[in-house]
């Protein structure tokens, strides 16, 4: 379960995906698929969640990993590079961004 902390040791990375109704459901089964049998068991992943909108429309993916570093080697895998040919395919558009936690509210 991600925990969220302001001032954490950890990289948050929001990826929204864009796409249309009819495919909403493929994308989260490639996600989750990813997620399951891949991204989880790279070194420096803590924690993931998969939102989708009532629209069906986007899926926001909130991941966190100990280090920035984790992520970016996670991505160069050839591995991952294959998922994101098939997850592009899934959708309009993807972009995994990182941030820091400003705020943190209970």
């Amino acid at each position: 379960m991600p925990q969220i902390t302001k001032g954490g040791d950890q990289q948050t990375v929001i990826t929204t995906f864009e796409m249309s109704p009819g495919t909403c459901q493929d994308l989260l089964d490639e996600l989750r698929e990813a997620y399951v049998a891949f991204i989880s068991k790279q070194p420096g992943f803590v924690s993931a969640a998969l939102h989708v909108n009532d629209a069906q429309t986007r899926i926001a993916s909130y991941s966190q990993w100990r280090r920035r570093e984790d992520f970016l080697a996670m991505l160069r895998t050839g591995e991952m590079r294959e998922r994101n040919r098939r997850i592009g395919a899934l959708c309009r558009s993807f972009e995994p961004v990182m941030y820091d936690v400003a705020e943190a509210f209970d």
